[in-house]
């Protein structure tokens, strides 16, 4: 377990490398990159020249990449170009407001969708399962941001139930109560697409586990049906909803652009949005290099709940399953 882990941290440093570098040259190869919005509009050609030599911008590239990812390690992810801001000031309350959006969708889903989907599978075509079919349709196919402008005509604009936007009223920043009342609704939108998912996935996967040679046998045996779907199926089950909630992870930080937009909720998906708009590129390499290492965490998470889930899958000493 020891040895595997080490070889996945080591592959997941060379995959960060490499995300690092690619972010880098795009960002430096897109259209008005770093060095035109960092250097004043208007400037003399020897103005321009100092302007450069103070930036580090008549750097090699390779010598800029060097100096950006030196003060990655030191925990310094640089400073805006127009306001001269640390990036970090302007990301880290961004992360915490996704994270609280992201997450409680993400809890609300799972709380739902894996019961019903377990459920459901064992009523197949049944009331309940036509009803989550529909959801799942439902989910998938509609716009997030249309759904919000929905939600916000008919429980804010007219009927006037829940606020419309933003994360706190103002005056009451910091209330609970009042974050909640915000929550309701991006959480309903958000949940939607993840509730989607999961019950599609628990459903299926709990339909190819209830079709095993196993199974058919504990049945046989006289084991309730209870007993069946908790002790025996469940954990097998389980397991591809895992690689599924592993991979979603990243997306608790890096949140929901169009649905932070639509309620202006002050996260880091509506932060990238503004800022790709300003061209503050050192902030969208930041998020980028944060939602990348996330994602990792994410990988590494599912593959130590698989052994957790199912004892059947071992790590084996080469770093692979068995």
């Amino acid at each position: 377990m020891t040895e595997y882990l080490i070889r996945r941290v080591a592959q997941s440093a060379l995959v960060l490398f490499l995300v690092s570098i690619a972010t880098f040259a795009l960002i430096h190869a897109a259209p008005g990159g770093p060095t035109q919005m960092m250097i004043a509009p208007g400037l003399s050609p020897e103005a321009m020249e100092v302007q450069k030599r103070n930036l580090g911008l008549d750097q090699p590239v390779y010598v800029q990449y060097g100096k950006w990812v030196g003060g990655l390690l030191q925990g310094d992810l640089g400073h805006t170009f127009k306001n001269h801001v640390p990036v970090g000031d302007i990301l880290w309350p961004t992360i915490k407001n996704t994270f609280i959006l992201m997450g409680a969708a993400w809890l609300l889903s799972l709380i739902i969708a894996i019961p019903w989907g377990i459920y459901n599978s064992t009523r197949e075509y049944g009331l309940s399962d036509q009803t989550a079919s529909f959801i799942v349709y439902l989910g998938f196919a509609m716009p997030s941001f249309w759904f919000g402008i929905i939600l916000q005509q008919q429980f804010s604009l007219k009927l006037d139930w829940l606020p419309l936007s933003d994360m706190y009223t103002m005056g009451k920043e910091g209330d609970p109560v009042d974050l909640l009342l915000h929550l309701i609704l991006p959480v309903t939108v958000l949940s939607l697409g993840f509730l989607a998912a999961y019950v599609k996935y628990s459903r299926s996967s709990m339909l190819e586990v209830l079709n095993q040679d196993y199974i058919r046998t504990a049945r046989a045996k006289g084991v309730k049906e209870r007993g069946v779907i908790f002790r025996h199926a469940l954990r097998n089950a389980l397991i591809p909803v895992i690689t599924v909630l592993g991979m979603d992870l990243p997306i608790l930080v890096s949140g929901a652009a169009l649905t932070e937009n639509v309620f202006n909720w002050p996260g880091m998906g509506r932060l990238f949005v503004q800022m790709a708009f300003s061209r503050e590129y050192s902030v969208l390499m930041s998020i980028t290099i944060v939602t990348a290492v996330f994602v990792i965490i994410g990988n590494l998470i599912a593959d130590i709940l698989y052994a957790l889930v199912d004892p059947r899958v071992q790590l084996g000493k080469g770093g692979g399953r068995r």
